[in-house]
Parts: structure tokens; sequence; C-alpha cells
């Protein structure tokens, strides 16, 4: 299979592979029968308890996180307690993860090995990491001993938000440098001024600071998508394109991955990843999901050559689990996508903290970090029986006095997802998005009504 050029230099990259055998391991040390049972005793499930907690968002990601994604807020906190006397814990981003862990799964763990169990993605997310917790801190060693051999000491983050106007996203550049990030993920979007967005926060932040933008293929293919990735690349800061086209367009990727100075992220899967590699259609991935499916593509990666980036979303407790997959994926260089830094609270009682983009791996037993009780009490709220969605009216706006009036519907990321992006225009200066509140008057609830059956211009 002919791979992809070598990976480009100016991050670090590093060229070992990694191994997730470590479990079995120090699971089958102990070669007497009787100690083999008796820890299965010990590792045995006895309670599973669930709470649900509502976090707020920090103030300027709140102004675009409630625009389509106001329901990240809601998180699953999972506390599992084995017979020893260990308890792990994980959680489940309610309405936006890989694996939603439910009752039957929950039914499904109770009294069994959690060790026999730690492996199987189809648990969940919650579950899945709670049981890792739980059986490292067993054994008395940090969880990435779990998946494989160390590779890192360190391990590169990013910090992300949503699209949004260039004062925000100056601003949360800013922040992001101050704690010590060199990395910021964003969503390029039509309804959003992009060059506006790169200038200012070219004020604020070094041309060290990278930006990374996702577009959710909104440059739709290749011919409309170089000019506007060349002339964004003149900026130092833009470090990665990730799916600036529909991923199964191979013949286009290439031809961007070509024209452009800027590495191309595709969600590992689609593609084929050996046909992404061997038709160059990219020069590294996303890789996200449950530890078993994580760990087989981080592995693909690695035969490979190619560099990907972490993308495990929810609060400090899923940063810190992503950290030790970051420990033993030897091209885990790209930083990794938590989305932690959107909330006024990660959960942790000590935060992760960031230098020079890089954060230590965990060397304590389990995750690493420890779970912040008092926060979940103040957070705690009942679970919604179905995914939050409140009204919501917005104003697109271009320069000639154009007005585009949009509303929320029952759709995840409407404004991509309702066909709009064959209504809003493609990509051009000046365009600019703002919420409108809702002032309870009927101007404002027939807007809203006209714009939730369709986009309109006014």
């Amino acid at each position: 299979m002919q791979l992809l050029k070598t990976p480009r230099t100016h991050r670090r990259h590093f060229l070992q592979t990694s191994a997730a055998a470590g479990a079995a391991t120090l699971l089958h040390r102990q070669s007497s029968p009787a100690r083999a049972w008796e820890d299965d005793r010990r590792l045995e499930i006895n309670k599973i308890k669930r709470t649900t907690v509502r976090l707020p968002y920090r103030t300027v990601p709140r102004r675009a996180m409630e625009r389509e994604l106001p329901h990240w807020r809601y998180v699953e906190v999972f506390h599992v307690h084995l017979k020893s006397g260990h308890s792990g814990i994980g959680e489940t981003l309610l309405y936006y993860t890989w694996g939603v862990s439910d009752d039957k799964d929950v039914e499904r763990c109770m009294g069994k090995n959690a060790a026999a169990l730690m492996w199987d993605d189809s648990l969940g997310a919650g579950l899945q990491m709670a049981l890792f917790d739980a059986v490292a801190k067993s054994l008395e060693v940090p969880i990435h001993r779990l998946l494989g051999e160390q590779r890192h000491e360190r391990t590169p983050l990013s910090w992300w938000n949503i699209d949004m106007p260039p004062a925000d996203m100056a601003a949360e550049c800013r922040e992001a440098y101050r704690q010590g990030y060199m990395s910021y993920k964003t969503k390029g979007r039509p309804w959003f001024d992009l060059w506006a967005q790169v200038a200012a926060v070219s004020e604020v932040v070094p041309e060290s600071f990278k930006v990374d933008m996702d577009f959710n293929d909104t440059l739709r293919d290749a011919d409309r998508a170089i000019p506007i990735l060349l002339e964004l690349e003149k900026n130092p800061r833009i470090d990665i394109y990730e799916t600036p086209i529909p991923q199964s367009d191979v013949e286009g990727n290439r031809r961007i991955c070509e024209a452009t100075r800027v590495n191309v992220a595709l969600h590992y899967g689609s593609p084929n990843p050996v046909i992404a590699a061997s038709q160059k259609a990219c020069d590294g991935f996303v890789i996200g999901g449950g530890a078993s499916g994580l760990m087989q593509s981080a592995s693909f990666a690695a035969t490979a050559d190619l560099p990907f980036w972490l993308q495990l979303v929810g609060t400090g407790i899923t940063a810190a689990f992503s950290l030790h997959f970051g420990a033993v994926c030897s091209h885990a260089t790209w930083p990794a996508v938590n989305c932690h830094q959107l909330y006024q609270h990660d959960l942790l009682k000590k935060t992760i903290v960031v230098t020079d983009g890089f954060a230590e791996i965990p060397t304590a037993p389990g995750l690493g970090y420890e779970l912040d009780e008092a926060a979940i009490d103040h957070y705690r709220v009942t679970k919604p029986t179905e995914r939050p969605n409140p009204p919501r009216l917005f104003e697109v706006s271009w320069p000639d006095g154009r007005r585009l009036f949009l509303a929320s519907t029952d759709r995840v990321n409407f404004m991509l997802n309702a066909g709009n992006e064959e209504i809003i225009p493609f990509f051009t200066r000046g365009v600019q998005t703002r919420r409108i509140p809702n002032d309870g008057s009927d101007a404002w609830k027939q807007r809203f009504e006209k714009a939730q059956k369709q986009p309109f211009f006014e």
C-alpha cells in the first residue's frame, strides 16, 4: 500500500506504535488459580450510581452555544463500585457522545467482573470510562497502563469553541493562550466572516498559536474550496483544515491536500482509511469513540505513519480520560479536542494544567483526577426525558442589506442540517449572525413560526 507523504513537522511527531495489552498482563500476573478467583471477586461490580448535572457555559461560549447546542449542558456522571471497595467515575454528555449508557447497559454490568467488561464499547461512554477508572484504581495503576505501553510523557490539547463572531473568537483565543494552550479549534461557517475572524485572532495571539478550522464539508467541492483555503493559509496561524468538503469526495480532498500547505484532517472511517491513506486524501485523522475502536483506529494511523487528534468530548472527566490515550497512542500528536473549556466548572477538584500547549500524563491510579462531589451536588438536576430545544430566532445579514431569518428546529446543528447551505450565500466577507432575543412581541413570534417552517429573506 502506498502511504501518505511524511506528515508536516511544525508540530511534534513521535514515530513509535502503540499496543493495548497492558490490562491482561496486570490482571493475570498471579499464577495461583485461587488468587485469580479472588481477583475476580474483588473486581465484581456491586453498585452503579448515576447523577445528571446541568452545567453553565462560560460567558463568551454561551452566546454561541445557545444558538445551536444548548443541550450540551447536560451530563450524566457514573460511579461504578467494586467489591474491593474501589470505585470509578465516568460521564456521558447526554446529547453528544459516541455512545449513551442506558438502563440496560447498567443491568448488564451488575455482578460482573469490571475488567471483563471495560473493553466493551457497546456499554457507552459513561460506563466504559468508569469501568476503566475502577479497575485501574484496584490495581493501583493509571488507566494508561491498561491501554498499552506509554509513549509520551505529555500530550497536546486544543481549546474548542463553535463558530462565533470575530470579537468573541479573538477573546477565546486570548484566554486559551493565557491558560497555556497553543491551539484553538473552531468551525468554518458561511454565516460568519472567516477573514474577519482570522484577522481578529491575529491581533491577540502570536504566530506560534495555531487555529484549526472544521468546515463540516460546507466548502462543498474542491473548485470552490481551494481559493478560500489558499487565501486563509496566508496567515501562519492557520494549521489544520478539517473536512473541508464531503469526505466521500476522495479526489477532491486529494486535490486540496496537494494545493495547500495546511494539514487536512478527515474523520477516521469515511472514506475507508486505507483509501484515504493510499489516495492521499488527507494528512491525518480525527479519532474518537469507544476504547476498543479508538485503539484499533490509532493502530492503523501508526501503521500508515499519519498523525491524528483525539476527539473525546465532555467535561474535565472526559478530558482526563483522553490524556491516557494520548499517553499510549504514538501518533496522537495533533492537539486533542475535549471541549471541557466550555463550562464554568469542569467537575474536577483540580483542573488540567496546560503548559506550552501540552498537559502532563497522569501518574496517579485511575484517571489521576478527583471528582468535585460538591459541584455534582450543586449542579444536580432531574434527567430530561428528551433533548431540550428552547425556541431560538436568528438573523444572518450581509453588507448589501440582505437579512435571512432562521429558527431552531428539532435537528441538532439545525443551521447545517435543514438544507440551509443552499439558502445561505457561499462564504463572503462582511456576513454577520446574531440571536434575536424573544421580547414576547407578536412580531417575534410571527418571524419565529415562519422561520421554523423555512428560512426566509426579509
